[in-house]
């Protein structure tokens, strides 16, 4: 499965949204910071265990706006 963790940067922090998940989203003061916010995020969101490795790979990005694919697998029931 591949999703996109947009993050945003602004004057007071840093947004990440998930926006194939309805309400997946965080706020940090740091970009890596607010990843990790996001990891977690999906992890609940989509009941994967800790052991569900998640690559996080830079698809593209400017100062401001910066777009990341999360791949893992999901195992469907």
């Amino acid at each position: 499965m591949v999703l996109d963790l947009i993050i945003v940067r602004s004057d007071d922090g840093v947004t990440a949204e998930i926006p194939s998940l309805k309400g997946c989203e965080s706020w940090a003061h740091e970009e890596e910071e607010v990843i990790e916010k996001s990891i977690e995020l999906l992890r609940y969101y989509l009941n994967l265990s800790e052991e569900t490795e998640i690559k996080i790979d830079k698809a593209r990005g400017n100062k401001i706006k910066t777009i990341y694919k999360l791949v893992f697998n999901k195992d469907l029931p």
